[in-house]
């Protein structure tokens, strides 16, 4: 058996060129978006039928089966090529987990077969460029991290020295050690009701300049930081499609010169037959010329 390509061009098997055909892709697909669908249902699993229940448990088997054995299809195919892709590792891990016994020692890992629908991310290829772009970005996105991270340390500590020493309870939660600092902070920096229940009552408590730390901190963690992620991201986004434009490119290139060639040739042929129907017109001529002679 020749060795298995993992692209979808070629194949060496007629199992390899099955299962890479698109039925079979958009059959594991139907299957992942109606077994999402199903691990939904089953989380009210308490107010719906028994008989339901256990139709739907029984389905989400059958699917997990499904699954297990298109892994182990794509593991005898492609055998040690399956494993240097990165995807693959994941659809792996993926439905090993969710071949668990159902324990209540494995329940939690259980509960992870959820992350079956996220296979999806690879298998639609729109989905797949913009994970992959993402997964480009996450280098850069560490140092902006780091940055925030850093920028949220020094803003607790100051906020626990400036607001940590009070009576009120309420600003004691908010901030009176600098884990509690950090936690408020981060509530400021996502602007979820940041006025009324942080700076608000920071500023009944005695501070009633309070309002100027606070407005500082949104301006660099919220406004200047956090939209350097979308940024990164945008980046990244625009870095892969202008990849796809010049894919399609260097295609468009490739054809515009296969129909150059084929023209050219078109022509040549053209040439040699008008070349030999004068030849043959001479010869008619001269056979004339002999004969009237």
């Amino acid at each position: 058996m020749q060795r298995a390509t993992r692209d979808y061009d070629t194949s060496n098997s007629v199992l390899e060129r099955e299962i890479e055909r698109p039925w079979f892709r958009h059959f594991i697909i139907i299957l992942i978006v109606i077994n999402a669908v199903v691990l939904g249902v089953l989380t009210y699993h308490e107010s719906l039928p028994n008989s339901l229940v256990v139709v739907l448990e029984v389905f989400d088997r059958a699917v997990t089966w499904v699954f297990a054995v298109e892994i182990l299809l794509k593991l005898f195919v492609y055998r040690v090529e399956f494993f240097r892709a990165g995807w693959n590792w994941f659809d792996f891990v993926v439905i090993g987990v969710s071949m668990l016994p159902g324990g209540a020692g494995f329940s939690v890992l259980r509960a992870m077969r959820v992350l079956r629908v996220l296979r999806l991310l690879h298998i639609i290829p729109m989905m797949k460029r913009i994970t992959e772009a993402l997964m480009k970005a996450l280098p850069g996105m560490g140092a902006i991290f780091a940055v925030l991270a850093l920028v949220t340390y020094v803003a607790a500590v100051m906020a626990t020295s400036m607001f940590g020493d009070t009576t009120d309870p309420d600003v004691a939660l908010l901030f009176g050690d600098l884990p509690k600092s950090a936690y408020s902070l981060f509530q400021v920096m996502t602007m979820d009701g940041w006025r009324f229940e942080v700076v608000q009552k920071v500023i009944d408590d005695g501070n009633p300049y309070a309002w100027i730390f606070f407005i500082i901190f949104i301006f660099i963690a919220s406004f200047a930081i956090l939209n350097l992620f979308i940024a990164l991201v945008v980046e990244a986004l625009a870095s892969e499609q202008k990849a796809l434009i010049e894919e399609g490119l260097v295609e468009i290139d490739g054809d515009i010169e296969g129909e150059l060639d084929q023209a050219e040739y078109q022509r040549s042929e053209m040439v040699r037959l008008m070349t030999s129907m004068r030849a043959e017109i001479a010869e008619l001529k001269q056979m004339v010329a002999a004969r009237n002679a």
